[in-house]
């Protein structure tokens, strides 16, 4: 419980209505979940203005507003330029700073975000720690899991899971970071300690607009690492020295640097990688500390996920041989080159690659141990980059043997339309063939699949959902790859 004025007081520049000086309970930007003693802040957001849903928040119990807009409510109004700037100095101070309480780790970069975070939390769990996750698939907060809409929420209800963070005792929260939230000022307020990049390949150009801006929306992570050396926080960017943009971000940080990498000179280096069917090995020098590793999870972006995750965990005081145990002990993460097994004779791989680059990685992996065809379903998803569609095309044709083109999430966007930019870039002569329909693409798939063959269904990883038009409904690719497999075993294949 706050007074309004201990929270406005922060705010450099405002108006207000009235004087009066209500309590605030709680602090709201969804009218619905408004109740009494809140303060409500109008957010004006892509399809829908908060300040539409003053009144119905006053009704709801609402005590003030923060507002952009004058809005005629009975209750005082805090007048600012943008809500959600102040919405995250207001958030900071009514939830007492909490990441100042604990160590936050960002983890960003466009492939391996998701494996990264998990890898960490697991290091850290077996080193003793409570941890915090926020990412792609959902929040935790020490055993509590909660689901999620973005891979990383607004800063009001960031500083709200942190404030439960800190009251379950929680010593280290991991959380992945997108460029969105970044550019979109999300993580304001945020005080990170350690700041991580896994890569930059292309992805999100249909909102940043040119590499350059995505990469640039990256470096803001390492930039809000801060410009001083406190005695509380020692501040430290772990970068992916094989990858160009870390020399961009060494560049946008005051803070210490710690490299990882597998081609180029680094502080932790992997060497001698062996890739099979059942997993990957290498040996590792860290810090001149050199030990072997042997990883259950298969490729070489899964020796980068390994090598950020060691860095990290170096870094906040875990010894390497804890480190090493607790990775070689990792099965895999969900949807990420998820093997699906229902007695079949051919491999099913599952996986979240939705870039070039990614989808990429997935197939030249499976080309180190694939002994018969590789078959590829893959779709683009609609009303989004559509530049990567003809070069995700290329890609499976050059590395699969088979191409079966079908939809993933293609929104509001025509499902022809989509594949039919994706044909574009097939190369001559390749086998393949087209499907709206995903079941029916992978069924066929399944199909068309000999003893030693490979599937490779690219693109939803652990998504349960398909969206066309603005229809969601349930779709899981292992779930449909499994019954396939099923039925085709009970017709005795």
């Amino acid at each position: 419980m706050t007074k309004l004025s201990e929270l406005v007081n922060h705010l450099f520049e405002y108006k207000k209505t009235s004087n009066q000086d209500p309590i605030i309970n709680s602090i709201e930007m969804d009218s619905r979940l408004v109740k009494n003693g809140s303060l409500f802040i109008c957010i004006e957001g892509y399809t829908v203005d908060g300040h539409n849903f003053a009144k119905e928040a006053i009704k709801n119990g609402a005590v003030a507003i923060l507002a952009e807009k004058p809005v005629d409510v009975e209750v005082p109004v805090i007048l600012v330029k943008d809500t959600k700037r102040s919405m995250a100095i207001i958030a900071n101070v009514f939830y007492d700073h909490p990441t100042t309480k604990l160590t936050l780790i960002g983890v960003t970069g466009t492939n391996g975000k998701t494996t990264t975070t998990h890898l960490i939390e697991k290091i850290l769990n077996d080193a003793k720690k409570q941890t915090g996750l926020i990412g792609t698939m959902y929040m935790k907060i020490a055993n509590e899991t909660i689901e999620t809409k973005n891979t990383t929420p607004e800063s009001l209800a960031l500083q709200q899971v942190f404030s439960k963070m800190v009251e379950k005792n929680v010593d280290t929260a991991i959380m992945e970071v997108s460029s969105h939230a970044l550019h979109l000022g999300r993580v304001r307020g945020c005080d990170f300690d350690i700041a991580v990049f896994t890569n930059l390949t292309q992805d999100h150009l249909d909102y940043h607009e040119t590499m350059e801006a995505y990469r640039n929306a990256k470096g803001l992570l390492f930039a809000q690492l801060g410009n001083s050396y406190s005695h509380q926080s020692r501040k430290i960017a772990v970068l992916n020295s094989d990858d160009q943009a870390s020399k961009e971000y060494e560049k946008m940080t005051a803070a210490q640097i710690v490299t990882y990498g597998i081609d180029q000179k680094s502080d932790i280096t992997a060497t001698n990688i062996r890739i099979t069917a059942q997993g990957t090995s290498f040996d590792v020098n860290a810090f001149g500390k050199e030990a072997p590793v042997s990883l259950k999870m298969i490729g070489k972006f899964s020796v980068y996920n390994a090598l950020a995750a060691m860095a990290t965990c170096l870094v906040d005081g875990v010894p390497l041989e804890v480190i090493i145990n607790s990775l070689e002990e990792v099965e895999g993460v969900s949807g990420r080159f998820e093997p699906v097994d229902a007695g079949q004779a051919f491999t099913v791989v599952v996986d979240y690659a939705h870039t070039p680059d990614s989808l990429e990685n997935v197939l030249q992996t499976v080309r180190e141990f694939a002994k018969g065809d590789i078959y590829v379903v893959v779709g683009c998803g609609g009303d989004r980059d559509k530049t990567k569609r003809p070069l995700m095309a290329k890609i499976a044709s050059e590395l699969g043997d088979f191409v079966v083109l079908t939809s993933d999430n293609p929104r509001s966007e025509d499902p022809k339309q989509i594949i039919l930019d994706m044909e574009k870039g097939l190369s001559d002569q390749h086998k393949s063939t087209s499907m709206i329909d995903r079941r029916e693409a992978i069924t066929y798939a399944v199909k068309q699949a000999n003893p030693n063959d490979v599937i490779v269904i690219a693109g939803k990883g652990h998504e349960t959902y398909q969206i066309i038009g603005k229809e969601t409904s349930f779709f899981d690719d292992r779930v449909v790859a499994t019954e396939a497999i099923k039925e085709l075993l009970k017709n005795g294949h």
